[in-house]
């Protein structure tokens, strides 16, 4: 969990992936569409990426990818992500983290 945390709170924007998850790639695509440059941590690449997954699992994250967070702060997975996406707050929260700049 510790070093979850600590991943997320080191960059504006963090996505914890898997290689192979369909919507993860649609998910970093609209953070690069958005001018953001997340920090990717793709779980079943990294050595103790089972260990994160159950850490994420714990969060609430379920499915546990994609798992966002904007500014240290979980903002959720996939669905959660499209919909603030459609109603306008994700590039706010973007704004605000220093994820992008306008």
């Amino acid at each position: 969990m510790d070093r979850v945390k600590d991943l997320a709170s080191k960059k504006a924007a963090v996505i914890f992936t898997k290689s192979s998850c369909c919507m993860c790639h649609s998910i970093k695509s609209l953070f690069y569409e958005l001018g953001a440059s997340p920090a990717i941590h793709e779980l079943d690449r990294e050595a103790s990426g089972r260990e994160m997954e159950w850490a994420l699992r714990g969060l609430g994250c379920n499915p546990s990818v994609p798992a966002v967070f904007i500014g240290g702060r979980f903002i959720g997975s996939a669905k959660d992500v499209i919909s603030y996406h459609v109603d306008g707050s994700l590039k706010q929260m973007l704004i605000d983290a220093k994820a992008i700049w306008f």
